[in-house]
């Protein structure tokens, strides 16, 4: 097994586990819950491990000096990372602490038992337990990659059901996420934004302002940024409404307004070929010569995160120290841009997770923890809670890239794949606030632009790593014997953009997936039959073969009027394996409903069953509504899409019957889930509307007049 990165940074066992004097154990992580259940996941690990009930475990909020330092909570790593961690860590601290039993108890460590923490020594009646051993101290040991974990078939919480930790409180409506926060002399902080990114703050009526102070509201500003601050929420929110009123604002040359998949094509853009899912600086090579027996253009406009609650920060600005509590995936990393963009010794700025609801990728909630950092330090000594609005959210997030995918390929006598082209142009993915030359991480968050002294967003270069950013999922797993593949990075695209849940492979599989199909027509074989004809992994095979075992392979059992289709990919081609088919029918009105849905997929071992479950049911969920719905408009004056009216999303009437099928491969590493089915998913949509209608669709959104411009063509 490769090296755990988690582990290289964090080796100290005390950096991931604590036994605490009241009987429980701490387990710390620097991966944040944000809905996948790690934290869940976690502690089935950990009390496996240590042979007590889960309930004894704590898994403590992920905040900077405290948490190991694991990067940012991304690319469905938090098992391959955290959980392998927590598991060896467990497992270390185990036989560390049965070798201390050992020597109490005067026998060999290996006649020793553990019921719930409590050590038995089988031959005596003396017994201990792990917190008289650890006696609350520190136990100065690393992590070793080598303990020996305890044997699959001692386990009794890993890879059953179980409960999510904190769901309750939500179902409840408890306070539970970062916007409920209250802090004695809590002040409340609302920013008023230009019309778009290019728009400079011309005038400022100073009287409004002026009034505004006489009822007790501050006006911060700094440049272009501004914001009111008030006691009373409600105050802050009618005083934003009044300041927006008073400001005017140089709108420079708005935004660009062109089409986007034009820009795509004729803009300047740095082009890499892709060889075994890495890019390399070399000139791209031509396209094969001859006839191709099929091509086909694929598109993706910008979509959003869509977080179902605002982004908020809370700050609090005292004696020199920083603190910001935030739904930030990536609390180091946060801590460094910030300190970075205020000028400020890392050390002085502490960063403390909570959670905020609804999101995977980079949303709006690092550039709202930077806003609040400003609002706090020009008010010192009392905590500022700042809450974005809707339209906020919508408008400011940074999206996901807008993407169009080229694909040639042809056939040999025997209908098998003899060459194949791809090209994927695309903005870039990677411009979370890691720190860098230049401010880097600093010039990624929004306001830096705004500041008196502003910093230029960053230009980035191509990710050149494996399976990143724009190639991700670009190399198919399919055993194809002449691929080109070529990533185009577009540059002056019109918005700002970021990751958003699986970055380029969402794009790049839905393209893929499509075009299988389309090449299996024109090889007069069924789309299963096709693909597996291609395919020799086993485990590839297997997901594929089980979603169709599901269906009766004749087809009787789709009712008139409704169409099957199949989409499938390992994740980054080294996660997860999914294959999902979907089952839909087409209304007289060119509506799409999604009837029938079946996930088989293959994730590793399996710890938490049911959130394994519940991650590639929500993958398909979000994947769905990106494909039927989502697209962000603007126009020169700005984002258009700024509610849930103007920015649909799937409603709970178009939610799919489900049957999710879990390949248990037994101990087999981690292969990370979260992100695993929105590619098929996009694809096998694609493919069964073509199956119950004859259209094929390739520009996502698939809404009604996509449907009736198909149908027309």
């Amino acid at each position: 097994m490769a090296a755990n990165p988690s582990l290289l940074v964090n080796p100290s066992l005390d950096d991931w586990l604590a036994f605490d004097a009241g009987g429980t154990v701490t387990v710390r992580s620097g991966k944040v819950d944000i809905g996948q259940r790690i934290s869940t996941a976690v502690a089935l690990l950990v009390a496996d491990e240590l042979g007590i009930d889960p309930g004894r475990v704590r898994v403590a909020p992920v905040e900077t000096g405290l948490s190991p330092d694991e990067g940012f909570t991304s690319g469905s790593q938090s098992m391959t990372q955290t959980g392998n961690a927590v598991r060896l860590a467990a497992a270390t601290a185990r036989r560390h602490l049965l070798e201390r039993a050992g020597r109490a108890l005067d026998v060999d460590p290996a006649g020793l038992e553990v019921d719930n923490g409590t050590i038995h020594a089988r031959t005596t009646n003396r017994k201990t337990d792990y917190w008289e051993l650890a006696a609350g101290a520190l136990l100065g040991i690393d992590v070793d990659p080598a303990a020996p974990l305890r044997p699959r078939a001692a386990l009794g919480h890993v890879g059953g059901a179980a409960g999510a930790r904190g769901l309750e409180d939500i179902v409840r409506g408890r306070p539970h996420f970062l916007h409920d926060m209250s802090l004695p002399g809590m002040l409340h902080a609302r920013m008023v934004r230009p019309p778009h990114y290019h728009a400079r703050l011309a005038a400022l009526d100073e009287a409004v302002a002026g009034r505004l102070a006489a009822e007790g509201v501050e006006t911060v500003r700094d440049g272009s940024f501004l914001a009111v601050v008030a006691a009373d929420e409600y105050a802050a929110v009618r005083a934003a409404e009044r300041l927006a009123a008073a400001a005017s604002w140089d709108s420079g040359g708005g935004l660009p307004s062109g089409d986007i998949y034009d820009s795509l094509r004729s803009n300047e853009r740095v082009s890499l070929p892709v060889v075994d899912g890495v890019p390399v600086d070399a000139p791209v090579p031509l396209p094969v010569d001859g006839a191709a027996t099929l091509e086909a253009r694929y598109e993706r406009p910008y979509q959003m995160h869509g977080s179902l609650s605002p982004s908020a920060a809370m700050a609090n600005f005292a004696d020199g120290l920083l603190t910001i509590h935030t739904h930030s995936q990536g609390v180091y990393f946060l801590r460094a841009a910030l300190a970075e963009a205020l000028g400020m010794a890392p050390e002085a700025v502490r960063v403390i997770h909570a959670p905020g609801s609804g999101c995977y990728g980079h949303n709006g909630a690092d550039d709202a923890a930077f806003d609040a950092a400003l609002i706090a330090r020009a008010l010192p000594g009392r905590p500022v809670m700042l809450k974005w609005t809707r339209g906020e959210e919508h408008a400011w997030e940074p999206y996901g890239s807008c993407a169009s995918m080229d694909l040639r390929a042809s056939l040999d006598g025997d209908g098998r794949i003899a060459a194949w082209s791809h090209e994927t142009y695309s903005d870039t993915y990677s411009m979370r606030p890691r720190p860098g030359p230049g401010r880097m991480g600093a010039a990624r968050l929004l306001s830096a632009r705004f500041l008196a002294e502003p910093l230029a967003p960053p230009v980035m270069g191509p990710a050149m790593g494996r399976h990143m950013g724009i190639h991700r999922n670009l190399d198919p797993l399919y055993d194809l014997p002449d691929k080109r593949l070529v990533k185009h990075l577009v540059r002056d695209m019109p918005l700002r953009v970021s990751a958003l849940r699986s970055l380029g492979a969402y794009a790049n599989v839905f393209a893929i997936e499509s075009f299988m199909d389309e090449l299996a027509g024109e090889a007069g074989c069924d789309p299963v039959s096709f693909r597996l004809r291609h395919l020799s992994d086993p485990r590839g095979r297997a997901v594929i073969e089980a979603a169709a075992a599901r269906l009766d392979p004749s087809g009787a059992d789709c009712l008139e009027g409704r169409g099957r289709g199949l989409g499938f990919a390992q994740y980054k081609n080294s996660a997860a394996y999914a294959a999902v088919v979907m089952e839909v029918s087409v209304s007289d009105a060119a509506e799409i409903r999604l009837e029938r849905c079946v996930i088989a997929a293959d994730a590793g071992e399996i710890v938490d069953r049911a959130g394994l479950a519940a991650q590639l049911e929500g993958g398909v969920i979000q994947a769905a509504s990106w494909t039927l719905h989502e697209a962000v408009s603007f126009d020169r004056d700005g984002i258009a899409s700024r509610d849930w009216d103007t920015y649909p999303i799937l409603g709970f009437d178009n939610a799919p019957a489900f049957e999710t099928v879990l390949i248990d491969p037994g101990r087999q590493p981690f292969l990370g889930a979260g992100e695993a089915a929105a590619g098929p998913t996009a694809a096998a949509i694609a493919n069964a509307v073509h199956a119950a209608t004859g259209l094929r669709l390739r520009r996502i959104p698939f809404t009604p007049d996509e449907v009736r411009a198909a149908a027309l063509a």
